[in-house]
């Protein structure tokens, strides 16, 4: 049966959630600025493969309701933890976030004890530690995300014409994704807040995420471009893939950010391979919920 469907979290903010299939639960985490739909593909996948998959959109971005706080990783943990509960998703688990979707992901792990979860994957993810400091001097330089921020601020709808061409990849003889995509982030994009998008963009760009890593007690699988200039991988996917006891890490050689798509068919077939042959942590609780999309 199919529909859609809003949860409530614990602060009172509806989330836009959907599911598609039945089984085993995997729970993708979208990045920042789009929304749920941008799981579109390996949902289907998932389903026919027998999975149950659950994505939403986050707090101010998308169809889900754009309240003026809750805009850092404590508050975006808790919000994975009352999505999960509310779709039954509380025993052998699979997280998959993308971008800053990984950091839900690192703090629920922390924050909530990993409940639930049994393996986790990690897409050009910002995890886990995005700014440039004296001890992480493969990040980005905070003079980035001011000029970003400024951006936003100056001329919020303009600024994303550019921003996704760098997301996607797109240069002068490169065009790995059709215009028709291009739009599509576009306009999702201005469903989301000015106000949630500038702070969201503050809390992947600031929050420190490698405290975090010494929750990861289960097979994780990092799947990185190496040509992703909105979240360099030095800093980000193969620090995780050495200071994470057996996590892997799948490089995309060339790729850009928007692995979604720009390798739609192959990030897919990563994932259903991971989730099929890994090994999974032990979890408990209730059974899953029925299907809504």
């Amino acid at each position: 049966m199919a529909g859609k469907n809003f949860i409530e979290t614990r602060d009172g903010t509806r989330l836009f959630t959907k599911t598609l299939g039945q089984g085993r639960p995997v729970v993708l985490i979208h990045g920042w600025p789009l929304s749920a739909d941008s799981w579109d593909p390996q949902m289907f996948a998932l389903a026919e493969a027998g999975y149950k998959a659950i994505a939403y959109d986050r707090r101010g971005f998308g169809r889900s309701d754009q309240p003026s706080s809750g805009y850092d990783y404590d508050t975006f943990a808790d919000d994975l933890a009352d999505v999960m509960e509310a779709h039954g998703a509380m025993q052998d688990v699979a997280l998959v976030g993308f971008s800053m979707g990984g950091g839900e992901i690192a703090r629920y792990m922390s924050r909530h004890g990993g409940k639930g979860v049994s393996q986790a994957v990690l897409v050009s993810s910002v995890v886990p530690y995005m700014l440039q400091t004296d001890d992480n001097p493969n990040g980005v330089p905070q003079a980035t995300f001011d000029d970003m921020a400024q951006g936003m601020r100056k001329d919020f709808r303009h600024f994303f014409k550019d921003f996704f061409k760098t997301f996607y990849g797109v240069g002068y003889v490169t065009q790995p994704v059709s215009d028709e995509q291009l739009h599509w982030a576009w306009m999702t994009t201005m469903m989301a807040g000015q106000y949630p998008t500038i702070q969201s963009a503050k809390a992947f760009g600031t929050t420190d995420f490698r405290p975090d890593l010494a929750h990861f007690n289960m097979p994780t699988l990092v799947i990185h471009g190496t040509a992703d200039k909105t979240v360099p991988i030095d800093a980000t996917g193969r620090v995780v893939a050495e200071r994470v006891p057996g996590a892997e890490l799948i490089e995309y050689d060339g790729e850009p950010h928007a692995v979604f798509a720009t390798q739609q068919d192959r990030l897919t077939q990563d994932l259903l391979s991971f989730l099929g042959g890994g090994m999974r942590r032990s979890s408990h609780t209730s059974a899953p919920a029925s299907s809504t999309y």
